[in-house]
């Protein structure tokens, strides 16, 4: 078996071509561009390259990016106290903290500092409970974009036994709730799971999102299964594409499957925020 691809780069495209549109007519309606903006801390490269991406999209589509770029050594105070301002910003429809901050920094309160109506990223508790009980609030942007390819592809979770490998606040634990919201069967496991292969080779579908380059070896893949890998480090994946794709259904591939429909759900979020606060969803 050969596995087909899921195009992440292609879904995410046709998102893009639709909110230009969108922009376009909502600043018509509203006399305003939605506004994302993304608070960084520190001078990481790999996180500056990440904010870079996202600022050309905003541009693409319409929207108007603002960055706020913090030293390495802020405080947590000092953080939450510069996500608070853009809360409380009647002009700001989206606030994204890049991940990750400097270790001093606690990542959980500034995430909590987001005012719930815009957390386009999908961090806040508030938005993990949501996303549990499929509430219409904003989802974390990478399984949203996730959750947007398999629908493209006509992939139903319902009645699927899913194994997300990874527990991020960002990714895996909101990436099995979503799942589960939409009747799959989740089993979560993590690099310290003892016997992963076991679980891996069970899943109908595996979302791998550790982080760990090679921690799923092909071979593990159930035939016919669908793989997603969201892991992404020094450009490459957690699974092992070339004798994955040998025993799988379906595979993205790494990069251009998963990350490209993260930007994407991010703007697509930031422009419904926009239509919600100005009454017009």
């Amino acid at each position: 078996m050969n596995a087909q691809i899921l195009d992440g780069t292609a879904t995410a495209k046709a998102i893009i071509e639709d909110l230009i549109a969108e922009v376009s007519q909502l600043s018509g309606q509203t006399g305003q561009r939605p506004v994302l903006a993304t608070v960084i801390v520190g001078d990481d490269p790999a996180s500056h390259t990440y904010v870079r991406m996202k600022v050309n999209r905003c541009r693409k589509v319409g929207i108007e990016p603002r960055q706020i770029t913090l030293p390495a050594d802020s405080t947590t105070e000092q953080v939450v106290d510069e996500v608070r301002k853009l809360s409380d910003d009647d002009s700001v429809d989206g606030i994204l903290v890049q991940h990750p901050a400097p270790a001093q920094v606690d990542e959980t309160q500034v995430f909590e500092a987001i005012a719930p109506d815009k957390d386009v990223d999908g961090v806040t508790s508030g938005s993990l409970a949501a996303m549990a009980f499929k509430e219409q609030r904003f989802r974390s942007a990478t399984p949203g974009g996730i959750m947007r390819l398999l629908d493209e592809y006509d992939i139903e979770p319902a009645g699927q036994h899913a194994v997300v490998v990874g527990r991020s606040r960002i990714l895996g634990i909101p990436m099995g709730l979503l799942l589960l919201a939409e009747n799959a069967t989740i089993t979560y496991c993590h690099s310290r799971t003892a016997d992963l292969k076991e679980y891996v080779s069970q899943a109908d579908i595996v979302v791998a999102a550790a982080g760990r380059p090679g921690l799923i070896a092909g071979e593990w893949i159930r035939p016919g299964a669908v793989v997603v890998d969201a892991g992404y480090a020094d450009g490459t994946g957690d699974v092992d594409f070339d004798t994955a794709a040998v025993r799988a259904s379906w595979i993205t591939p790494v990069p251009g499957g998963v990350g490209p429909m993260t930007i994407a759900c991010l703007l697509e979020q930031t422009v419904k925020s926009h239509r919600r606060r100005h009454r017009l969803d």
